[in-house]
């Protein structure tokens, strides 16, 4: 990387985010940009997470770009060497491996408000950008909780983020740490291998049927010869989770139904009452993410797999010792134990107009304008940013819906002209996040009773979209230019006068 490089945009990330930035920004005619990635191949999340199972839980023809149709998808629900072949095929059909810099972790970036650029310190060199798009994406950085003696553990340690595959598990006492989506599907890809597996269980989660198939042969040759078939499926994918959204977002005492679905699941493979007991949640189901395993309850009810209903406590050499008092001795400890969602690291190196750091200026919870843009850093956009997530549907959807809002912050700038920066307006990051807030009290995920990683260290929702895909879209669709501030060089900022847009929340 050249010492002064300086491109029009910056794009951190090579996962579904920063790929379909890259896409966008080549069909907007801007071909003056870099994608930064920490690693040594594209991918992100599904090139990080290559754990035995690792599966996707949204299907195939919905966990994919719309202006990338793949019809030759193998499974209803793809598996992780499959989603990440598709990312290297986008890579390589949109021509994007001569815009990526690879080893290139993003170790600091800082606002010059002179010249109106980030000025970008990375692994492998410097560099400057007009506009930021950072891509990091939530799922990123895996975090393992400080549990007391487990420097002391002699044996081996590892997060299902960074699986060790040169590490066998046959016949080995494993320890599995979590119970979330990961952890779902690990244990029964690793029980038939293990000695032992014991499953520390801080809060049981509601399992759903995993509806998986082969793909046929015919129906990959129709997609191929009639697009529109492809086009078909997954608008019926979209619209059922569309539907969905309501008994989620307004009505969550619906939800009643659809756990007694799940309890039937439970029964069908846990004969034993004890563990039933242990594996019932006590919160409404879809408070946590709904999972989806046909094969979880099965391997859970097998003789060599032992639940501890509560969270690990410590570690005292070869011991595990549960909250609750009860002991495992392991050779492995596997950590399901989730990302630093709320308090993503990438936020620590980048460093705004007032000095400050994006972790400075989030310490209070997470907030972006339309979750792409934070007050006091202009020019600087996210993608699957604050209040994005989704609890039932495809975070394809909202991705493409960014991008829009991303393409016209691009146009914007151009029709401007010159020197410019935007700056998302303090007052109306604040309008957006309070609109947001109101609509979440009434939510499953505020209400259901249960503590999830959707909510920041205050309590607080900062993660999930309360609302339709449709709703996201249309207010993403475009730029209103005054919830910003326009910057130029030495000059004070500049209001621009105009309506808001209609609000979307």
């Amino acid at each position: 990387m050249a010492e002064h490089e300086h491109v029009r945009v910056a794009v951190v990330g090579t996962g579904f985010g920063g790929l379909g930035a890259a896409v966008r920004l080549r069909r907007e005619g801007v071909t003056d940009f870099v994608v930064l990635e920490r690693a040594d191949s594209v991918g992100g999340t599904w090139r990080d997470n290559s754990y035995p199972g690792c599966a996707c839980d949204v299907p195939s023809h919905l966990y994919s770009f719309s202006f990338a149709p793949h019809p030759d998808w193998p499974r209803t629900f793809s598996g992780q060497e499959h989603i990440r072949a598709y990312l290297e095929h986008v890579t390589d059909v949109f021509r994007l491996r001569p815009h990526i810099r690879l080893n290139s972790e993003v170790k600091r970036m800082t606002w010059d408000g002179e010249k109106l650029r980030w000025d970008i310190e990375t692994a492998s060199g410097r560099l400057s950008a007009d506009l930021v798009v950072s891509a990091t994406g939530p799922l990123s950085d895996p975090k393992i909780p400080d549990i007391p003696g487990l420097d002391t553990f002699p044996g081996k340690v590892f997060h299902s983020a960074r699986w060790d595959h040169d590490y066998d598990l046959r016949g080995k006492r494993v320890a599995m740490v979590g119970t979330g989506a990961s952890a779902i599907q690990i244990v029964p890809a690793v029980q038939p291998l293990a000695r032992n597996v014991t499953l520390f269980q801080r809060t049981p989660p509601w399992v759903m049927p995993r509806m998986d198939r082969a793909i046929s042969g015919a129906e990959r040759r129709l997609h191929r010869l009639l697009p529109f078939t492809a086009q078909v499926r997954r608008g019926l994918l979209w619209g059922i989770r569309e539907l969905q959204v309501q008994a989620f977002t307004k009505r969550p005492g619906e939800l009643g139904a659809v756990e007694q679905l799940a309890k039937r699941n439970m029964a069908r493979a846990i004969k034993d009452p004890a563990l039933r007991a242990k594996l019932t949640p006590d919160y409404r189901i879809g408070c946590k993410r709904i999972l989806l395993s046909s094969t979880y309850y099965p391997a859970l009810a097998q003789p060599n797999v032992d639940v501890v209903a509560s969270g690990l406590s410590r570690v005292e050499g070869s011991t595990l010792v549960a909250a609750d008092g009860t002991e495992a001795q392991v050779d492995a400890i596997v950590f399901g134990t989730g990302f630093h969602v709320t308090d993503m690291p990438i936020a620590d190196r980048v460093v705004g107009a007032d000095g400050r750091t994006l972790a400075e200026a989030w310490k209070g919870g997470m907030e972006a304008l339309r979750g792409a843009s934070a007050a006091g850093f202009p020019n600087w956009m996210s993608v699957i940013g604050p209040n994005t997530g989704l609890g039932n549907s495809s975070m394809i959807l909202m991705i493409e819906s960014q991008l829009n809002y991303l393409a016209d912050f691009v146009r914007q700038l151009d029709v401007l002209g010159g020197r410019v920066a935007l700056d998302a307006r303090p007052s109306a990051v604040r309008d957006w996040n309070h609109r947001v807030q109101e609509r979440m009290k009434r939510t499953v995920w505020n209400t259901g009773g249960c503590t999830s990683w959707y909510l920041d260290a205050n309590g607080r929702n900062s993660t999930i979209w309360p609302g339709t895909t449709t709703e996201f879209r249309r207010a993403t669709r475009r730029v209103d230019l005054a919830e910003y501030e326009v910057l130029r060089p030495s000059a004070q900022p500049s209001a621009v006068a105009g309506e808001s847009a209609e609000a979307a929340v």
